[in-house]
Formats: C-alpha cells, sequence, structure tokens
C-alpha cells in the first residue's frame, strides 16, 4: 500500500472502490489518516453517529442512531460499510458486536464489519495470543473482555484516562514512549486501541524499538478493508509505515 501518488477521482472504473466508515462524533483523525495511509484508488467516505463517549448506551438504546448512521452511509453505495469504534464495538462481548452487526444488516444489503472484528482478524493473522493494551480510555475492563472472551490472553493493561475530545491530543511519540514502558515479555504483540489518536503513527517505530507486532485500530480497519476489496483496487504497494500487519497482505 502507498500514498505517494495522487488519489483517484475515476469513480467510474473497475477497480475503484469506495468504504464506507460509521464512526464516533467527536472523531477527528479518521478521515485523515485513512486518506493518508489507503491506496490511492480507495474512495473513503465517512459518516458521524452518537456512538460513544457520553453518548455510549447499551446497545439496544443505540439500535436507532446505528441504524440512522447505516441508512446514510449506504446512500452513497460503498462496497464495504465497518461500525468503526473499538470501544462500542467491543463493550458487549462477541454478542454485543453480533447484536451491532444485525442491526446494521437489517438497513441495507451492503457487507458490513466492525473494528473488534477486524481487531480480532488481525491478531489472528499475525498468529498472536498475547497482548498489552494501550488505551486513552478511562478503564481497559470491556476490551479485556472482548479480547478474552475470542481467545486473547491480556498479560498487562494501561488506560490513561483522557477525555474523549482530548483522545488526539497524545502525539506518536508519547504514544511510543508509554508503550515501550508497558511492554511485557510474555506479551506477542502491542494493541494500541482506539480509532481517535495518532497512534497510527507510532506502529512502525514501535515495531522497530519492541521487534514485536503492534496493532492498531485504525491500521486493522484499513488492513481489514482493504483484504476484502483487493479484488476491486490495483495492485498494492508495500506501506512500511503501517508495519507487518501489512506485509501479511503481500
Amino acid at each position: 500500500m502507498t500514498s505517494d501518488a495522487p488519489r483517484s477521482n475515476s469513480s467510474g472504473s473497475d477497480k475503484n472502490a469506495h468504504l464506507g466508515l460509521i464512526i464516533p462524533a467527536v472523531n477527528r483523525v479518521c478521515e485523515e489518516q485513512f486518506n493518508r495511509h489507503a491506496p490511492r484508488d480507495l474512495n473513503i467516505l465517512a459518516m458521524r453517529a452518537r456512538i460513544a463517549g457520553k453518548w455510549g448506551l447499551p446497545i439496544p438504546q443505540m439500535a436507532d442512531e446505528i441504524t440512522r448512521a447505516t441508512n446514510y452511509i449506504a446512500e452513497s453505495e460503498p462496497d464495504l460499510i465497518v461500525y468503526h469504534c473499538t470501544g462500542s464495538s467491543m463493550k458487549e462481548g462477541p454478542d454485543g458486536e453480533r447484536r451491532i452487526l444485525g442491526i446494521m444488516s437489517e438497513s441495507t444489503d451492503i457487507p458490513v464489519v466492525s473494528t473488534s472484528a477486524l481487531v480480532k482478524e488481525a491478531l489472528d493473522e499475525l498468529d498472536l495470543e498475547s497482548v498489552v493494551v494501550i488505551s486513552p480510555y478511562p478503564n481497559n475492563n470491556q476490551i479485556i473482555t472482548y479480547l478474552e472472551a475470542v481467545g486473547k490472553r491480556v498479560v498487562h493493561s494501561v488506560a490513561l484516562d483522557l477525555p474523549p475530545t482530548a483522545f488526539d491530543s497524545l502525539t506518536a511519540k508519547q504514544w511510543v514512549e508509554v508503550a515501550t514502558e508497558n511492554d511485557r515479555p510474555d506479551a506477542d504483540a502491542i494493541f494500541l486501541s482506539c480509532a481517535n489518536t495518532t497512534q497510527i503513527d507510532a506502529v512502525a517505530p514501535l515495531e522497530r524499538l519492541l521487534n514485536k507486532p503492534v496493532v492498531n485500530s485504525n491500521q486493522a480497519v484499513l488492513w481489514g478493508s482493504v483484504r476484502r476489496l483487493s479484488h476491486k483496487l490495483d495492485p498494492l504497494k508495500p506501506n512500511p509505515a503501517l508495519g507487518r500487519l501489512m506485509n501479511s497482505l503481500f
């Protein structure tokens, strides 16, 4: 994957794909990061919804909001829709993830997937069984519960307890420092959890420092989406900035 050339505007091309993202209303980083790192012929479409932070209610109470966001993004006819919020897609475990995707599938025939599912796929792809979880959240309890439910062992956890509007305030260098300080020898990998951070730019530096894979929410979603849509895209080129996970596409 590469971002060194202008993005294609040839929406009628059979090698052009469209990715729809449903992201929390508070998210300020997804569009820039996805457009910077996506293949040039993958069109990124984002729809905001009140699904996290103070709006992070139990899934049944968010059903109308999820339906509304799905209906709106579906009108742009993407090839894939991602419910892209790590916390809310993991918070009620795999059953909650299935409920979210079920709500979306009732509104559209377009394929749907969640951040939680793509993080699991990423960890499976790299054959990772144990992780250190690092996030800006008040705590990582729901993340740990989800990961353990899908067969992953959390050996250490760090939650920085930032307000949602400050999730993107830490620099990539600061995420590298936090992860380096909290790495554990019995962890196969570092999982940088959250879609509203600069963590994606810490992936490659951390892998060089720690000599182990690093998975981040935005990186995992981009990887999983590209893998699903690769038949519509031009041949991919390596993007070292996105770490070992992206190398698995080649």
